[in-house]
């Protein structure tokens, strides 16, 4: 088995990456969902763990190899009436939804075991999506100011009087230059302020795309089974498993018929009656019964993260607590009340967003430094007789001081 799912693992290699520009609630969607959803893709399309998909048998002359691949690539059905636990108990059926069937007996078909691979791999891209677009929209901003300032955290510990570059990118200064760096770095944050007026409005928006997506699977799965994926999870947990025939059987028969057509020696059509055992249907109960309870969670999560995004909306701009309380969880107990009363009422959303996910991939020590330059700058700036809250600047201006670095 292991050997079956290490085909993912070049594809699936998450690395703690040092720069996050999303939360928790989006990591759930693009990667644990997507993995996920690619494992079941994988479980559905491997034959090695429950044999051929389908077997049928049929009285006829008809070859098995040609009676399988008919009755897998068109449909298969099951007499609705047949679906009865008292039938089951006193013989009078063999299976559930199996039986004789009369010319006004409703039968339900079955085709959507062929497209179950391919609907999970594409819920699968859907569900990466809302986090490829929002990597493009952030541009990699985040990234570059971070990646600058890592620099300048690691050169504290060095020790000589020159400075040196690796890898053609990054620079180790001494520590006598150190401050200035750090001067620099607060200068292309403050630029990358200017310039995201919105910012946190493309992040809001893509997190509202993981919610509609996430509902729009759960809408398209239900079409997809025929309606029954709504209540399939709290049917389970209802199902007591005591019987022959339980919800599960209803919706992912094991045993279903089929008819073959043919002509016969004289010309005449005959009509052959088969009946499959739909081994797929053991892993594809398992699948969609997981799936409801993940979904699930996925949909609480995301809409708490939704709330929490509206009260940081509301409260960002109006409460020196409610800041406190939320730069403690990237620097606690290092920022003192002044500066966050003036980030409370100087700031746009969009460039308290900006600075709340630079903490986060800062050390505290120089994430409280640059809090500080930022304020000092921006307090400078309304005494000159600037306006207090940011205004477009140069979009090229951040990346070169970035250089700098």
């Amino acid at each position: 088995m292991l050997n079956t799912f290490s085909v993912l693992s070049p594809h699936l290699k998450f690395k703690n990456k040092f720069v996050s520009i999303d939360n928790v609630a989006f990591k759930f969607h693009y990667r644990a969902t997507f993995t996920i959803l690619l494992v079941c893709t994988l479980l559905v399309t491997s034959r090695q763990y429950i044999g051929e998909h389908i077997r049928c048998i049929t009285g006829g002359s008809i070859p098995e190899h040609v009676i399988n691949t008919f009755c897998f690539f068109t449909t298969t059905f099951t007499v609705v009436r047949h679906f009865n636990e008292s039938m089951l108990q006193d013989g009078s059926i063999p299976h559930p939804g199996v039986g004789h069937i009369y010319t006004d007996d409703p039968v339900k078909y079955h085709a959507y075991y062929q497209w179950v691979p391919f609907v999970l791999f594409l819920q699968a891209i859907m569900f990466y999506g809302p986090h490829y677009v929002w990597r493009n929209m952030e541009g990699g901003r985040i990234k570059r100011l971070v990646d600058g300032l890592r620099m300048v955290e690691i050169s504290k510990f060095y020790k000589r009087s020159n400075a040196v570059t690796f890898d053609s990118k990054y620079t180790l200064y001494p520590k006598a230059e150190l401050d200035k760096k750090i001067e620099i770095a607060c200068d292309a944050f403050y630029k990358h302020i200017i310039i995201n007026h919105l910012w946190a409005w493309k992040h809001v928006l893509c997190e509202m795309m993981n919610l509609i997506n996430v509902l729009a699977q759960v809408w398209f799965t239900n079409k997809f089974l025929g309606g029954r994926f709504y209540r399939l999870g709290l049917d389970f947990i209802e199902e007591d498993f005591s019987g022959r025939m339980d919800v599960l059987d209803t919706i992912f028969p094991k045993v279903t018929k089929c008819h073959f057509h043919k002509y016969g020696p004289s010309g005449t059509i005959q009509q052959h009656d088969a009946l499959c055992v739909m081994a797929l249907n053991v892993i594809n109960e398992k699948i969609f019964t997981f799936l409801w309870f993940w979904y699930a969670i996925i949909i609480i999560i995301t809409m708490s993260a939704l709330i929490w995004r509206l009260i940081t909306l509301t409260y960002h701009g109006r409460s020196e607590r409610f800041n406190g309380y939320v730069f403690s969880s990237v620097c606690p107990g290092m920022l003192n009340s002044h500066d966050l009363n003036f980030i409370t009422e100087n700031l746009t959303f969009s460039d308290w967003l900006f600075l709340y996910y630079l903490g986060k991939n800062m050390d505290r020590q120089l994430f409280r430094a640059l809090f500080r330059g930022i304020v000092l700058k921006l307090d400078k700036s309304r005494q000159s007789g600037k306006s207090s809250k940011l205004q477009d600047d140069d979009p090229e201006a951040a990346s070169l001081i970035i250089e700098k670095l």
